[in-house]
């Protein structure tokens, strides 16, 4: 069955509460207003739609770390504040009619990523076609505050999960993430500052929690850090990190607060990725607290020598490490400890390694 949601929300008083039924239904893409509350109780479970059409005209957004006009993510909201998202349901993207585009996107990924460099204004970066393949991410707020993301499922959506860009004061607890396709990563906070996310079990298709700020050039015109960023209390079943920063962190990433958490099954625990044409800066970072089982590779890795970006940067900026404190790690069976790798023109500085206790590492 389908749901007019969008009705629903737009004939909603401000200050007031859109409350789906119980069930089963369809739906194309969500826009947000502020000053409401969606609640998607327990028992009800959204299916969007996978026509590509449905996710058209396009909208302003940030493609890994670019800004540029593409799909609508499927829900949406900019220039918003007090937005709720809470309840038991679930909301399911059925991503697997676009996980295919991964090995399609490289052409559009590569112009798109090229764009700041070859001074292509962003009206002008105007995708949203089945050639160019760029997915869209699944939730997104755009310049929002005071988001609150309470209690529900969200799986298996096109691309990025969670996606809050140049957002302040975002809340989530108490959430489950689950996707198993290309670079579905189950929450990215982008370029935004004040985010609080705890008590949330995650089990991705790629980093479990990635923080970001943008990528390389256009990211250094934006100018916008992530900053203020804590992660307590969750719990990693499955994804490429734990909890990952970067590699787009070219506008800059400092005051990331990592702690009481746990990761089973992740291919790394604790990730810093970066490489040469970012740029930017991470910095004042602190990790304590960790237990970690059965990692697949390293249990910590902090590396300027990343080697899965989705375009070739254009340039050689180095990215800049110092004052990254790890703490109070205990990993059992692991493919690795720890790796640190910087870049002789760019030593990483001020790394401390306190009361690192490692199990069985397979070798």
């Amino acid at each position: 069955m389908r749901i007019d949601i969008q009705t629903m929300i737009d004939n909603c008083n401000e200050n007031g509460t859109v409350v789906l039924p119980e069930g089963e239904y369809e739906s194309g893409p969500i826009v947000l207003k502020s000053r409401m509350t969606l609640e998607i109780p327990k028992g009800c479970t959204i299916h969007f739609s996978t026509k590509f059409e449905d996710y058209l005209p396009v909208k302003f957004t940030r493609w890994e770390g670019v800004e540029c006009y593409n799909y609508a993510p499927f829900i949406y909201a900019r220039d918003c504040e007090d937005i709720t998202i809470c309840g038991g349901g679930v909301l399911d993207g059925q991503g697997q009619a676009w996980w295919h585009w991964k090995k399609l996107q490289g052409a559009a990924a590569q112009e798109l990523m090229d764009s700041e460099s070859k001074k292509i204004p962003v009206e002008q970066r105007v995708y949203g076609t089945e050639e160019a393949a760029l997915r869209p991410s699944f939730v997104q707020f755009i310049r929002c505050e005071k988001i609150k993301l309470l209690d529900f499922t969200i799986k298996d959506g096109p691309q990025w999960t969670i996606h809050p860009v140049y957002c302040r004061n975002v809340y989530a607890k108490g959430l489950k993430i689950i996707t198993n396709g290309p670079n579905t990563d189950g929450f990215n906070p982008d370029s935004c500052r004040d985010v609080l996310i705890e008590k949330c079990e995650f089990s991705t298709g790629d980093d479990c929690i990635a923080i970001n700020s943008g990528l390389n050039e256009d990211a250094w015109r934006v100018g916008i850090p992530c900053e203020q960023v804590e992660v307590r209390n969750c719990i990693f079943r499955k994804g490429h990190a734990a909890v990952a920063i970067g590699s787009g962190m070219s506008g800059g990433v400092e005051h990331i607060y990592v702690h009481d958490c746990a990761a089973v099954n992740t291919e790394r625990g604790i990730r810093i990725k970066s490489m040469r044409g970012r740029g930017g800066y991470v910095r004042n970072v602190l990790v304590e607290n960790f237990d970690m089982e059965e990692i697949v590779r390293e249990a910590v890795q902090i590396s300027m020598h990343y080697g899965s970006s989705t375009a070739v940067p254009a340039s050689d900026e180095p990215p800049v490490f110092s004052d990254i404190k790890i703490s109070g790690v205990r990993c059992q069976r692991a493919g690795a400890g720890i790796e640190l790798r910087g870049l002789p023109e760019s030593p990483m500085e001020r790394i401390s390694l306190e009361k690192i206790e490692l199990g069985k590492v397979l070798c």
